[in-house]
C-alpha cells in the first residue's frame, strides 16, 4: 500500500465503529489478535471473534503471570471460545528466576525488567508473528495507556518488522467506554495485573517499541 492509500485509510478509519474497522481488517487476508489478558482485553477479544469467530489469538505466556491474570485468561476462553495459539519462551520460568535473583523484576530494576522482556517475552512473540505469518495484526493498543502511544499511534500502521498491517481499532476508547462495553455484553474483566517485561506501564516491553512504524 502506499502513503496515499494509508492516509485515506486513516481518514475513513476516523468515521468508523471498531466493529467496522475489524470487519474491514479481517477481510484484507489472514488475521491475528494478540492479548496479554491485562484489564480490559475482553473487549478486543469479543469485537474480533464477533467478526471472525476462528481468529487465531496470539498469546505470549512467560509463566510468571498472577494467578488472577491465568483465572482471567480461562474465564474468557471459555466465554467467547477463543482460538488461543500460546507461545511460550525457551527457557522456562524456573530457569529464569533461579538465574535471576528468584523474584520476577519490579519496575526500578531496569536490567532485570529488560533481561526478562527480551528472553520471556519478546523472543517468543517474534518467533509466533514468524511462523503466524499474518497479512493482519489487530491490537488492544490504546492512547490513553502512556504518552509514547499517544504521540505515535495511528489507526492503521504498517509493521516493516513483520511486513503486515497492524490495526488497533479501540485506539481512542477510553475507559468509560471499555467499562460500558464489557457490562453491555456480560464479559469478564480482571485488574489485579503486573508485566514484568515492563516493571512500570508507562514503559513499553519492546514489542510495541517502533510505534512509529513506516508506512511502504
Amino acid at each position: 500500500m502506499t502513503r496515499n492509500v494509508f492516509e485515506t485509510l486513516s481518514v475513513n478509519f476516523a468515521h468508523m465503529s471498531a466493529p467496522q474497522i475489524i470487519d474491514w481488517a479481517v477481510a484484507q487476508g489472514p488475521s491475528i489478535v494478540t492479548t496479554n489478558f491485562r484489564p480490559y482485553e475482553a473487549v478486543i477479544l469479543h469485537l474480533v471473534t464477533r467478526s471472525l469467530p476462528e481468529i487465531p489469538v496470539l498469546w505470549v505466556d512467560h509463566g510468571t503471570n498472577l494467578p488472577e491474570t491465568y483465572k482471567f485468561a480461562e474465564k474468557t476462553r471459555e466465554r467467547l471460545k477463543l482460538n488461543i495459539i500460546s507461545y511460550v519462551p525457551k527457557m522456562t520460568s524456573a530457569h529464569w528466576l533461579a538465574m535471576n535473583g528468584g523474584m520476577v523484576p519490579m519496575p526500578d530494576e531496569i536490567e532485570r525488567v529488560e533481561s526478562f522482556s527480551r528472553i520471556m517475552k519478546l523472543e517468543p512473540f517474534e518467533r509466533g508473528m514468524r511462523e503466524m505469518a499474518p497479512a493482519v495484526w489487530i491490537t488492544a493498543l490504546r492512547r490513553d495507556q502512556n504518552k509514547q502511544r499517544a504521540e505515535s499511534l495511528k489507526p492503521v500502521m504498517w509493521d516493516t518488522k513483520f511486513n503486515c498491517l497492524k490495526i488497533n481499532p479501540i485506539l481512542d476508547w477510553t475507559q468509560d467506554e471499555l467499562e460500558h462495553y464489557l457490562l453491555e455484553h456480560d464479559l469478564p474483566n480482571e485488574h489485579t495485573y503486573y508485566d514484568p517485561a515492563k516493571g512500570d506501564e508507562k514503559h513499553e516491553c519492546g514489542l510495541h517499541a517502533k510505534l512509529t512504524t513506516e508506512i511502504k
